[in-house]
Order: structure tokens, then sequence, then C-alpha cells
């Protein structure tokens, strides 16, 4: 059977997961051995996010902040296709979520928009939700927020009209109406079906201006400003400069919640390998640093590159002035096995191979050289600290991944060595993403840990999107390291990843974000009743059900959080590693004194 590559947009989405799959590490690895899965009572639990609570206080009015950016975003619409990181750290700062993540993950109403919103409750049907928005939030041009931005948004986003072109987030389309209430600050929102991830839907909120024509929907941001509603706003028509590298925020002057600390921010183009020279020079405050310090020289041994990451990391650690917050991040850094190439495709040989996976030892030689606890993941769905988190690998089973493979038929020679079948080795292609010291220091010790039961690995260094288009998506390879994020919708958000195949119209298997070619009717059913079950407990026990049958199936093996780093400068308050969430502009600035 044919298999049908992604589409681009979905293509150009994974290729900005694997191209920050890992970050910097160092250390030789252990000798082989056959690992048991580790239960989450002897694992330690990964810490999302390092931001310190700011005082505001302490903190005075006033001052300008200088942000690294990898570049001006074409659009601040997070739905097109063009949209970036850089697009959602901007957007985080301009427009409403009506909800944000907390510590733990879990979305909480924000009252600068918010001030309080209520379903009805399980089993009662249809489900309707109750927004009443804060009676003082008003878009930039001085228009409340009303029920007409969520009617245009809920059309845009729904896939009813095809005019509308970029991605389609989940929930939308369960939506039957949208209503006034009582008032124009409540807003009722009446479901199709049950939706249980609701919280998710309108973060961020765009005006109806934005949303209301395919036309305005998919303006660039070059054609002039839009209206905002955040605490900062666009300075000016000039404040937007693509050609100059920078877009320069603003206070609102209409803004009803905590005044922002900071006159003005300056967000600054600055690619990972300038960012350290930045900082050193005083022409950044606050500044991603993963990429920069997991940089490593084209050629040379894996001890090179690992020491040219030792080396960046030891600069960033030395700029004077300067304070390296490192936390796990919100995404989850896997090993996806392609079931749909041999000798994947025989489940024995995938379950073999995830139970002979020290996910100790690599999540140790990722995370440890960083100050960051060797945090193994247990879930493929859940961050460590996040709510509802469990360790599931125990449905592995404990059976040697060695006995499994010689039931198999993987006979491994007399005196060791790589096992064969038929006269063909067992040998299998590790896609990783080139330029990363991590990723092949974190390849050799999965290659370490395959060799002790017989399986040889050969890694391939790829660009991202190489690594994406014609590896990932196209089915060309065996075994890849990438990440997906972590997020408060798992239910939704994942179902993609996990989805079972399916035969298109011309015969062709229809993949989408499902890389490791493998599924079945019951995980589906189990995200699918997830995503309708108003229950918080029956739903994360959904959850958990599903990634244990994932787990079974040898679909992919969970490795650790990516790590994340970020330089902040000293008297800079209420910046850091933001976890699962984003800053709250309006608290970050300056100390006093």
């Amino acid at each position: 059977m044919r298999v049908r590559q992604l589409t681009a947009p979905a293509a150009v989405a994974a290729l900005v997961l694997a191209a920050g799959v890992l970050a910097g590490c160092s250390g030789t690895p252990a000798p082989a051995r056959t690992p048991a899965p580790v239960p989450v009572s002897a694992a330690p639990t990964a810490v999302t996010g390092d931001v310190s609570p700011p005082d505001r206080g302490a903190v005075r009015d006033g001052g300008t902040l200088r942000w690294a950016l990898d570049g001006v975003p074409a659009t601040l619409n997070l739905y097109q296709p063009a949209a970036t990181s850089d697009s959602a750290l901007l957007a985080h700062a301009l427009y409403p979520a009506l909800f944000r993540p907390d510590e733990h993950g879990r979305l909480v109403p924000d009252p600068d928009y918010l001030a309080a919103a209520e379903s009805t409750p399980p089993g009662q049907l249809p489900q309707v939700v109750t927004y009443r928005l804060n009676p003082h939030a008003v878009w930039s041009d001085g228009t409340p927020l009303s029920a007409a931005d969520f009617t245009a948004q809920r059309a845009a986003l729904s896939g009813l009209d095809p005019a509308y072109t970029g991605t389609r987030p989940a929930g939308y389309d369960a939506i039957d109406s949208i209503t006034p209430g009582a008032d124009p600050s409540e807003i009722r929102i009446a479901f199709r079906r049950p939706y249980a991830e609701w919280r998710s839907l309108f973060g961020p909120l765009y005006p109806a201006a934005v949303t209301s024509s395919p036309a305005a929907f998919s303006r660039p941001l070059a054609d002039g400003p839009q209206a905002t509603a955040g605490p900062f706003v666009i300075s000016g028509p000039g404040g937007y400069d693509a050609a100059g590298g920078r877009v320069t925020l603003v206070r609102n002057p209409l803004w009803w919640g905590d005044p922002p600390k900071a006159d003005r921010i300056d967000f600054l183009a600055t690619p990972a390998e300038r960012r350290l020279d930045a900082l050193g020079q005083d022409l950044l405050d606050i500044a991603p640093l993963t990429a920069a310090v997991d940089r490593a020289p084209a050629s040379g041994t894996s001890a090179d590159r690992a020491e040219a990451a030792d080396q960046a990391l030891r600069r960033a650690e030395a700029l004077p002035g300067i304070t390296l917050h490192r936390a796990a991040a919100a995404s989850l850094t896997q090993l996806t096995l392609n079931a749909g190439r041999e000798p994947l495709t025989d489940p024995a040989v995938r379950q073999a191979l995830a139970r002979a996976v020290d996910r100790r030892r690599i999540a140790d030689a990722a995370l440890t050289p960083l100050g960051l606890a060797a945090a193994p993941l247990g879930s493929h769905l859940l961050a460590g600290d996040q709510d509802g988190y469990r360790d599931n690998s125990s449905a592995l089973g404990t059976a040697d991944p060695g006995r499994l493979l010689d039931a198999a038929g993987w006979k491994r020679p007399k005196g060791g060595g790589t096992r064969t079948r038929n006269g063909h080795e067992l040998s299998l292609s590790l896609l990783i993403p080139s330029g990363s010291a991590t990723a092949r220091r974190a390849a050799d010790a999965l290659a370490a840990d395959l060799a002790g039961t017989g399986i040889a690995v050969r890694p391939v260094a790829l660009p991202a999107e190489a690594l994406v288009r014609t590896g990932l998506a196209a089915g060309d390879y065996d075994l890849a390291l990438f990440s997906w994020p972590a997020g408060p919708d798992p239910a939704v958000d994942q179902r993609p990843v996990y989805a079972k195949p399916r035969p298109g119209a011309d015969g062709a298997l229809e993949t989408g974000t499902n890389y490791g070619r493998t599924g079945t009717e019951e995980i589906d059913r189990l995200f699918d009743r997830a995503a309708a079950e108003l229950d918080p407990a029956a739903h994360l026990a959904l959850l958990q059900e599903a990634d244990t049958r994932i787990w079974q199936l040898g679909h992919s093996v969970p490795l650790f959080q990516r790590p994340e780093l970020v330089a902040v400068r000293e008297g800079v308050a209420g910046a850091g590693v933001w976890g699962f969430g984003w800053p709250r502009f309006q608290d970050v600035g300056l100390l006093t004194g």
C-alpha cells in the first residue's frame, strides 16, 4: 500500500519541533545493559519552568527591556501556516487568552479577560458553556470584547468555510451556536457534542475584524496594525520592522489590569549563534539559549561536538551580570519507531527494542550536564510534573528483550554481535537533527543500549527540514529522535500523533503526523471518549488507558523532557523558563535599586 506524505503545513509544524529537539550534554556512555522500566517512585521529577514570581512592589515603573527573537514573524495569527514560536510569544503580549496554564499545566481563568466560566455538568446535554467576560476588557480601538469576536473566530476555524486557509484547531467544529447572554459581558456557547477541553478554545482570541472574512484572516502584518487587547500594543506603524529585525511594544493606554512595569519592550531578531556575543556586549536582557548552547561543528567526533557544547555552556554561565535559568521544557522527547518498514513491522521487535532502551541513562546524558534532574519520562501524553502524570512504562511487561528477539527469529551469533535473520542483520537507522551535540550524544547512548541486545544503530544526522520532509513524513527511516509539545489538552492535541493510519480515496495510507505509522481502533476510541468526557477523573482515566495501549503497541519510547535555557540579565524580574505557560508581560520589568 502506498503512503501519502504529510501536507506542507503539518510538515512545517513538525519542523519546528525537530529543530528544537535537544540541548547540550557531555559524558561517556555507560556499559550497555538490559534495563527495566523505571517506576515513577524511583525516578526524579522533572520541574517544568524556572521563573521566580516577581514582587511587583520591588519592580520599578518604566524602562526598556531587550528581548531576543529568532526573527520577526510574518503573522501574529497563530492559526496561519506561517505562524512561529515568535508569533506565539508576541501574541500573548497583545491578545486575550481566556485561560492560561498554571505550573502543573492546568488551565485556569485569566481574570484580566474572564470573570467566570461554567460548563453544564457531565451527563447533561447539550453541553453549554457560559463565559462572563471582564466588563473592562476592550480592544485597542476601544471596542469591548463581545460575542461577535467569538462568532467570527468560530466561523474561521470550524472548517465550514474552505476559503479560510490555515490550521484547523480541534474543538471549533464541535460548537453549535454562540449567543449573547443576559448582558454584553455574558456569552453562551452550545456544543453539538460534549467537548471536555473547551477551556483551550479562544486562546488567543482575535477581534472580529481579523477573522470575519478569509481576506482579513490571511492579511499580513505588513498591511498595517490591527486591534489588540493586551497590556502592550505595537508602537505605531514603525513598531513592526521586519527589515530592521525589530518589534517594539509600548504600554496599552486602554489597559484595565495591573499596569505594565516596563515602558517598552524591544523584541530583537538575534540568531542563536550571535546571542552569547549580544549578551556579553549588553545588547540583550532576555535571551533563550538552548540552541546557542547546543550548537556543534558539522564535522568532528562525538567528543568534539560534546566539548563544543560544554564550552558554550561554560561561556553562558560565566557571562557577567547574567543569570542562566534552566528547566525542563513542556516538550516530550521520544524515540519513534517506524512500524511501516521492516523489521519494525513486527510488534515483537518493537516491544523488544522498547524494553532494551535505558531511559534513565539517556535522560542522564541529556540533562545532568545542564544541572537538571535526570528524569526519564513514563508517559507519551503528559509531562513529569503535569497534573495527572503517571509512569505507565510497566505496560511493556518484564520479558527479556533478548528472548523476545530470539522468539521472533533474530538470533545472536555466538560470542555476541549483531543479530541476524535469514541472512539480514538487525541494523536500524536513527534520524537525529544535525548540528546538535546533544542529539549525537543521545544517539551514542541509545546505540550502546541496543548493541547490548544485539541491535545495531546507525545515526543519520539531517537538517531539521530534511529530517521532517524526507525522513519522518516520507517514512524513510527506522528510528527517530524528536519532540512533541506537552499541553493541557492531550486528548485532542496528541490524538493525531497516535491515530491509526487509514487508506485514502486513492489507496494511499494517510499517516498525518503519526510518524510511527501504527495505531489501533481501541486507541482512537479512547482518545475520542476522553475528548468527550466532562468528568475530570474519568477523562484522566481514559488518557491513562490510551497511554498504556501506546506503550504496549511499541509505537514510541518517551525519553525525557527537552531541556530549556534562558539567559536573564540581573535586575530583570519576572523572566526565565515559563514551562507550560507564557510570560505575564505586565510583571516583567526592572528591579528598583
